[in-house]
């Protein structure tokens, strides 16, 4: 038996030094050991249920220039597209009726999707679909725009912090890009009454153990509902195209120290872990995962969504995709939740 793991099972901490030990250690029978232990609190607070997200990428413009990203706003090969009011609607419509309780609304940070525009989108999914969660990954915007999306309906908004050292924040953002102003959002959010998702990328360029440890700091700060990490994986039009990505077992590992920090945390099985082994996101829900998030998109943009190479799911249609993950859920030794999928103490 592994004492560390041992002792964050039982105290939900450790210290920094015991932390970077635990992420250190490589050794397979206490990989094993942590994933039974993240295994068995996601049943302790979940059952075996895993919930679906419906994603709809709405736009793949964004101001930004993000030095990992496909859709930065200086890659001119990327491709651009916008959903319409009616093809958003359409989605939820086609999710509603494969069974999807939550969508989610996804884009790069785009000015066209102004507050007006958003809130009428959000009230009108509401007023459609009134059991439903509306999720929002729109980037960082004003106070009073997350205000006026709250007051319209939104329920939950993903904000990954990406790294919480200003030193790497610095090397993988442009300089008019501020990890002080990232944070301040997400208090914000969390103080408006979102249940809100952080999170970071594991084996991004430059990314040390310490500022992994100083990531699950902010982590326990911040307190979030939803916690999304996924291995970098670099896009061929970044500069970042020649590095190497995160690897399957550091993320899986990091998720069963997640799952032991933060018992009641909803955790994705993210597409990204799916994309760099075929059998990931089945070994992200035996690691604590209990959220998957199939793409309700339309087909006909999905490639278009590009922030990382060789993307999986971009070519199914929506019933396809849900079909097959249910599938690979089951096959796991899970169950697919019906309903919303709140916060375990909500």
């Amino acid at each position: 038996m592994n004492e560390l793991v041992q002792k964050l099972f039982e105290t939900r901490n450790l210290s920094d030094s015991e932390l970077i030990s635990l992420i250190e250690n490589s050794d397979p029978d206490t990989s094993s050991e942590l994933a039974d232990r993240a295994d068995s609190v996601r049943k302790k607070y979940y059952g075996k249920k895993v919930f679906l997200r419906g994603l709809i990428e709405i736009s793949s413009y964004c101001k930004n220039d993000c030095l990992y990203c496909g859709i930065r706003k200086s890659n001119k090969n990327a491709q651009r597209y916008r959903l319409d009011r009616d093809s958003i609607l359409e989605c939820c419509r086609n999710g509603y009726e494969l069974g999807f309780r939550t969508f989610v609304m996804q884009g790069g940070e785009d000015n066209f999707y102004d507050d007006t525009f958003m809130c009428g989108i959000i009230s009108e999914i509401k007023n459609k679909y009134p059991d439903c969660a509306v999720t929002l990954s729109l980037g960082e915007r004003t106070k009073k725009s997350y205000m006026r999306m709250k007051e319209a309906g939104a329920d939950r908004y993903l904000l990954r912090h990406e790294t919480a050292s200003e030193e790497l924040y610095r090397k993988l953002h442009p300089h008019n890009m501020s990890l002080k102003n990232r944070k301040k959002c997400l208090f914000e959010l969390r103080k408006i009454g979102y249940q809100v998702g952080a999170g970071f990328m594991v084996g991004v360029p430059f990314q040390t153990n310490e500022n992994i440890v100083q990531d699950l700091r902010f982590l326990q700060e911040l307190r979030p509902h939803m916690i999304g990490i996924g291995p970098f994986i670099p896009h061929h039009d970044t500069p970042f195209a020649d590095f190497k990505g995160g690897t399957l077992e550091l993320t899986l590992r990091l998720l069963g120290i997640i799952r032991l920090m933060f018992p009641d945390v909803l955790l994705p099985a993210t597409t990204a872990l799916g994309t760099i082994a075929p059998n990931g996101r089945e070994l992200g829900l035996k690691t604590g995962c209990n959220v998957v998030m199939p793409n309700l998109s339309p087909v006909s943009v999905r490639k278009k969504y590009d922030l990382y190479d060789n993307k999986i799911c971009t070519g199914e249609e929506s019933a396809e995709c849900k079909v097959c993950l249910q599938r690979r859920i089951e096959s796991a030794g899970y169950e697919v939740a019906v309903g919303r999928g709140d916060f375990a103490t909500l």
